[in-house]
């Protein structure tokens, strides 16, 4: 695992230095950024779901997903309760931006073909490329991320570990159990959710994009389903 983690020092790493770049950065500049990580949030959000959808099995499925995902997520109320949770933790002041800075954060690391794919090449082949070139692309935005939100962004850096340790330890147990067709629903549902996250940052709208994790579980559900 040793790719996952330079992957997660290397936010961390980012995170404590853009903590020290956002003490001199005024607040007009700190709007500029909102401005500009939003717009990369619909970008690469966009990128990832288009460039998928071809590569579908079922076409409608990533729609039932999100359909399914929603209701469940506003059920168990998962966005306020992270927002909550944050606010906790957190400056008056700056708690609501933070909340929308992690979860934005945590999809970015998260949801991408180098931070999935990454994980299962080196756990089959022992090729750590996928995730150092990841883990470079993450310095750069965890250094922007906390210049704008502040070192709580350094807690994405845990959820990322998880998450591509779950990747890993999946592909070793099973070579065959993350197929290419269920990749590219993860992709293309992670995709629309990063793209909510960016609606959110540009104040477009609140799209309350971590209500829709549960729509991530829908498609494994569904290859599972199909396998048995």
């Amino acid at each position: 695992m040793i790719g996952t983690i330079v992957n997660t020092c290397t936010i961390i790493a980012g995170s404590l230095l853009g903590a020290l770049l956002n003490r001199g950065i005024k607040d007009k500049y700190k709007e500029v950024l909102y401005t500009g990580l939003g717009l990369a949030s619909l970008a690469i959000g966009l990128n990832a779901t288009i460039s998928n959808l071809p590569k579908s099995e079922y076409p409608v499925l990533f729609i039932v997903s999100l359909a399914i995902g929603g209701v469940c997520g506003t059920k168990l109320d998962i966005d306020g309760r992270f927002k909550r949770l944050v606010n906790k933790r957190s400056k008056a002041g700056n708690a609501n931006k933070l909340g929308d800075g992690l979860s934005t954060a945590i999809l970015l690391y998260c949801i991408g073909p180098l931070s999935m794919l990454g994980p299962v090449i080196s756990a089959l082949k022992g090729d750590h490329t996928f995730l150092f070139t990841n883990a470079t692309l993450d310095f750069v935005s965890s250094t922007i991320f906390a210049s704008t939100y502040g070192i709580g962004m350094v807690l994405a850096a845990p959820v990322l570990f998880l998450w591509q340790g779950m990747f890993y330890v999946v592909a070793q147990i099973s070579s065959t159990a993350i197929s290419d067709g269920l990749m590219s629903e993860l992709l293309i549902i992670g995709g629309l959710m990063i793209t909510g996250s960016g609606l959110g940052l540009l104040n477009l709208k609140d799209c309350k994009t971590l209500n829709l994790l549960p729509s991530l579980l829908v498609p494994v559900v569904w290859y599972i389903a199909l396998n048995i």
